[in-house]
Parts: C-alpha cells; sequence; structure tokens
C-alpha cells in the first residue's frame, strides 16, 4: 500500500488548548503486529489535556489523543485475529487518535459488536474501561457496599454510577451543582453530596452512620485529598486516579497512620498491559452495555477541526458526558 495523508490534530509545542494545530500528516503502512484503520469517531479525555500540557510531556512533535473508534484499513503481517473491513475500538493506544486514519498497534485494538456503534464506542472506551478497573480489579466492589466516587457527573462519574447500580452497590457520589448532583442520580447515584454547599466528609459519615466507606475514587486530586482520607473507614483504600484540579503533592504517610489507610494511583496501562486482560475488561464493558446497565451520555459532537474548543469546554468543566470529535468537517 502507498504512502498516504490524513488530516490530523498535532501539537509542537506544550501548553494551552491553543497549541493544538491540524496539519496534513503521513500514513505509515502498517509493520509487523500493526494496521491501518479510518477513525469514524474519537473520544476527548482529561489524560489528553495532560499530554497536550506536557504534564505527561511525550517527544514534540506529537499527537493528540489515545481513544477511537473506527475501521480497518489495512492490515501489517502477524496480525491474525483483525482483516480489513473489520469493526474496532481502542483506548490507552499510543497518543494520536484526534486523525481521519492513523497506524498503530494491533494489540490495542479490540473488535466492536454490531450491536454498539461507533459514536459510542468512542464515547465509552476509555471511561468505561477506566470504571472497569476500578471497580471490578483495583477494588472489586460487592453488592450491598457503600462506596464514595468524586465527580460523579463527569464522564467517568456517569459510567461508574450506572455501573454500579448494575452491581447492587451504593454509589455515593459528589458534584458541584444541584445539576450535576440530579445528572449523578440519573445515571444510578444511591445519594450525592453537592460539595459547594455541603460538607463532605459530614454528609459521608451522615449516610454511613458514622462508619465512613470502604473506598473513595478520587479523579479530581488535590482538592479532595484530605476530605477523601477522613471519608475513609480503618483499612480503608484511597484510589487517586485522575488530577483534575492539580496533582496532589506533598503527601504525609503520617496522615494514613491513624487509621492504617491504603492508597494507590492506578493507572490503566498497568491494568490492561496485555490483549487478552483488554479483551476481558473490554467483554465485561460490551456485555453490560448490552444489557441496558451503560448507557454513553453524549454531551457534545464536535468537527475534529474543533478539537482546540473541545479542550476549552473540557477544562472549564462545562461538560457533563462524554466529548467526541467527528473526522468529517
Amino acid at each position: 500500500m502507498a504512502r498516504e495523508r490524513s488530516e490530523a490534530i498535532i501539537v509542537t509545542e506544550h501548553g494551552a488548548a491553543g497549541v493544538m494545530q491540524w496539519r496534513e500528516v503521513d500514513v505509515p503502512e502498517p509493520a509487523k503486529g500493526e494496521v491501518t484503520i479510518v477513525n469514524h469517531a474519537m473520544g476527548v479525555n482529561f489524560i489528553d489535556v495532560y499530554h497536550r500540557s506536557g504534564l505527561y510531556p511525550g517527544r514534540l512533535p506529537h499527537g493528540i489523543g489515545v481513544e477511537g473508534a473506527g475501521t480497518v484499513q489495512a492490515v501489517g503481517p502477524g496480525v491474525d485475529f483483525l482483516m480489513p473491513g473489520d469493526r474496532v475500538a481502542y483506548a490507552m493506544s499510543a497518543v494520536g487518535a484526534y486523525a481521519r486514519r492513523r497506524t498503530l498497534s494491533a494489540a490495542a485494538l479490540v473488535k466492536l459488536p454490531d450491536a454498539i456503534g461507533f459514536e459510542e464506542a468512542a464515547a465509552v472506551m476509555m471511561k468505561g474501561l477506566t470504571s472497569q478497573y476500578l471497580l471490578r480489579q483495583t477494588y472489586r466492589v460487592q453488592p450491598g457496599e457503600t462506596i464514595l466516587f468524586h465527580a460523579a457527573a463527569g464522564g467517568v462519574g456517569q459510567i461508574a454510577c450506572q455501573w454500579a447500580r448494575h452491581l447492587g452497590v451504593k454509589l455515593i457520589g459528589t458534584a458541584s451543582s444541584p445539576e450535576k448532583a440530579a445528572l449523578a442520580r440519573e445515571n444510578g447515584a444511591w445519594e450525592t453530596i453537592d460539595y459547594s454547599r455541603e460538607d463532605v466528609v459530614e454528609r459521608v459519615m451522615d449516610l454511613t452512620d458514622g462508619q465512613g466507606v470502604p473506598v473513595v475514587y478520587d479523579g479530581v486530586g488535590q482538592a479532595t485529598w484530605e476530605a477523601s482520607l477522613a471519608c475513609l473507614q480503618p483499612r480503608g483504600l484511597m484510589v487517586n486516579f485522575g488530577s483534575a484540579s492539580g496533582p496532589v503533592q506533598g503527601v504525609s504517610l503520617s496522615a494514613l497512620q491513624k487509621k492504617s489507610l491504603y492508597v494507590t494511583r492506578p493507572g490503566i496501562t498497568a491494568y490492561l498491559d496485555t490483549h487478552e486482560k483488554l479483551e476481558a475488561a473490554a467483554t465485561d464493558l460490551f456485555d453490560a452495555m448490552r444489557q441496558g446497565a451503560i448507557k454513553p451520555n453524549i454531551s457534545h459532537r464536535m468537527p475534529l477541526r474543533e478539537a482546540v474548543r473541545a479542550h476549552a469546554l473540557l477544562e472549564s468543566r462545562q461538560t457533563t458526558g462524554s466529548t467526541i470529535l467527528i473526522p468529517g468537517d
């Protein structure tokens, strides 16, 4: 196959959303273990902001985006589970999803069931797989348990609310406004806490009869760190999986001593580091979707050319669900 060209979003310097540029780039032929795909939809996630800003630095210039869904165009040597025309989805691939076409490792791809559309997949893969490893692996929640999940009206939070309800788990979700709290409840939160008006620790203790929760899932970071620790039961687990308010810094281990708390900073790449693990987690997610337990909320559909605006909306917290980019103008 001759070398092709494709439009893509490229970063030549790290910084604010405006550093992203619309460029024409080469699409290399798939080498051993690789495939070329045509993207039909791409997801926008906070990790894209981290890659763009340099919080997670990459070698410049580089693409942006780690999640998408599309069809296989060409298959490289050694790939025996995919063929041209297959519908596929991916999350946590090498950066570069914001493109009409791209070549990437076949190991990053899973086949997409016919019942799930490209836009649904692009809206749910990253957030859904994150929810899967958080709720089913980092701490395997059990029916009847009460847990705390920060930013429950966000993209990951909404999926987690739905999945927790499906599993019979009482999820207490925090939100920044009555509207977002209502959205979390609509998605399955057992109770919600509007942290702009209520004290999170007091409300958690009221809801748990003073016991606290066995696990806190926190993708906010710095702003919620101390309250999260205070909400935990003795020997509880603090799961810090994101830094929307800034990274947690200056952690004192002595703060964990009084209740013998555990802390983990999980990442999707460590949990889904083989294709077999990725397929298993994706199957779990797709099964829940086919059962109607998980329905992604796509709050914004935007042309790929408008990636700058998509990032601005995400960083200003004006999104309440998933934002997806569509290759067409």
